[in-house]
């Protein structure tokens, strides 16, 4: 990641199906903001070692090994810049920000959502129960919802562009903003032997499913 901030990596290069990046797209890296460049499809025996250097490897044998790639094989070689932090991470700290024009803003923002669903309302659902369960695996919170895990995760990353909520190593919780929108703190939280039971009565096991609870800071 130093490598990123400090402008030393600029490229990297990936063995897609199909393109999954555009010039001037954004996209967020542990914490930091890049910014797609150029995107372009080369073969892996075009693959130089200075551009191996500008992606943070040692040489171009390192990277087509890295890749399984080799000969006539099709890369994409994407160009980027390091554009700044995570602006998700100032956003979800903007509880003192939170004014009635910014709060009827969210709120029509998770209407929207709500309308578009096919599966009826599920944002206040899916923010309370975050909010009493954070650091719970996403499969065991998906099944309270009725959800499928890949479509919770997707709704809960809608979320999280709102600044609402934040991820734990495991599951998640709700940001300080999010904990302003919904007028929650953390009291509304239930103990980890409740999580534990929520969890094992879906079938997960507990340790897996309650250890971000139990340690999230």
């Amino acid at each position: 990641m130093a490598g990123i901030i400090e402008g030393t990596i600029t490229v990297t290069f990936r063995a897609w199906k199909k393109p999954l990046a555009v010039p001037g797209g954004r996209h967020r890296i542990w914490g930091h903001l890049i910014e797609v460049d150029d995107v372009r499809v080369i073969t892996a025996s075009a693959i130089t070692d200075a551009d191996a250097r500008r992606a943070g490897e040692i040489n171009a044998a390192k990277v087509r090994a890295r890749l399984g790639a080799e000969g006539k094989d099709p890369i994409y070689r994407i160009g980027f810049h390091y554009v700044g932090p995570d602006d998700r991470i100032g956003l979800r700290n903007s509880a003192d920000e939170l004014t009635d024009e910014r709060r009827a803003e969210i709120q029509s923002r998770l209407d929207r959502m709500d309308r578009a669903s096919k599966d009826g309302p599920w944002t206040t659902k899916s923010l309370r129960l975050i909010a009493t369960y954070p650091g719970l695996v996403s499969t065991v919170l998906a099944r309270q919802l009725g959800q499928e895990r890949p479509a919770f995760k997707i709704n809960i990353r809608k979320l999280k562009e709102l600044g609402l909520t934040e991820s734990l190593e495991i599951g998640y919780r709700l940001s300080p903003l999010g904990l302003a929108f919904t007028g929650l703190d953390s009291t509304a939280e239930a103990g980890a032997d409740a999580a534990e039971k929520l969890a094992r009565d879906a079938g997960v096991a507990p340790t897996k499913a309650t250890r971000g609870r139990r340690n999230a800071p």
